[in-house]
């Protein structure tokens, strides 16, 4: 329960403070630093209690899921808010679970006729919360569709992987894909300039309350919860990203908007209600 209250409420905010960190910082270096820093910090820790240092092997695959979790999910979704509302980006990462229903194919779940319903339903809210205010640009919208796929995937995946246990899977996975971040930001040229106090308080917060806490907590429901679970943070985060992009950013919903929250959450609602039980003879 602990966990899931700090995807649900911690991840529904850093939609805004990422946001607000691209503000004065440049998007794939603020994330390089953001993961960077919380990687370090926790593998220096736990490594100080003793746990074990990731084999070759598990470093390896942590970086494919740290590439793919972090600069897939992470790193589109920070681009895309370059010319996107943090509403607009938390309502479309709210098609996630959508996407687990498409690729749990991959590893024999077995996908029924509600949950291809729920799917149309959630890509229709997507359509229309781009007819409403709160539009985004074309590659906006479009790196906001590929973020979660990267995501859904990695994680659907991990569950398959030899990662290191517990919270040093999270350590090694920002470690990694923050390197890989860096990396890409060198080679796109992202200008620095002198950060503005906002940028760098936000900055902090996304550090300490979204790697450090909800990230770990988050891998933790991976390895211990259902998909569906671990994956319902995505209709609760859209709620705590508008009330805070209207309330603090001064993001406007109207009337459509709100209609195409309530079909994306429909939809995703339709993939992860539990199925009914079915009576095998015996």
């Amino acid at each position: 329960m602990l966990a899931l209250a700090a995807v649900y409420v911690i991840w529904g905010s850093t939609y805004f403070g990422i946001k607000v960190a691209i503000g004065s910082l440049p998007p794939l270096g603020m994330l390089a630093l953001r993961f960077g820093v919380a990687g370090a910090l926790m593998y220096g820790v736990l490594r100080a209690r003793g746990v074990p240092a990731p084999t070759p092997r598990q470093w390896g695959w942590s970086a494919v899921v740290g590439l793919l979790l972090l600069g897939g999910g992470t790193g589109l979704v920070t681009l895309a808010e370059r010319d996107a509302s943090s509403s607009v980006a938390a309502m479309l990462i709210a098609v996630s679970p959508l996407f687990s229903g498409l690729f749990g194919r991959l590893w024999g779940e077995r996908t029924g006729a509600r949950e291809w319903l729920g799917i149309a339903v959630g890509l229709a809210g997507i359509v229309l919360l781009n007819l409403g205010e709160l539009r985004a640009t074309p590659l906006a919208a479009l790196l906001l569709v590929l973020a979660p796929l990267c995501w859904t995937f990695g994680s659907q995946w991990s569950r398959h992987l030899p990662l290191p246990d517990g919270l040093m899977g999270s350590a090694a996975e920002m470690l990694t894909g923050g390197a890989a971040l860096a990396v890409l930001s060198v080679v796109t040229r992202e200008h620095w300039h002198a950060p503005t106090p906002a940028s760098l308080w936000a900055l902090a917060y996304l550090i300490v309350a979204g790697s450090l806490v909800a990230y770990s907590a988050y891998m933790y429901l991976v390895a211990h919860a259902r998909p569906a679970v671990a994956t319902s943070y995505a209709y609760v985060n859209p709620l705590v990203a508008v009330l805070l992009g209207v309330g603090l950013g001064g993001e406007h919903l109207g009337a459509l908007g709100v209609v195409a929250l309530l079909v994306i959450l429909l939809g995703v609602l339709l993939v992860i209600w539990p199925s009914r039980p079915t009576l095998e003879a015996t």
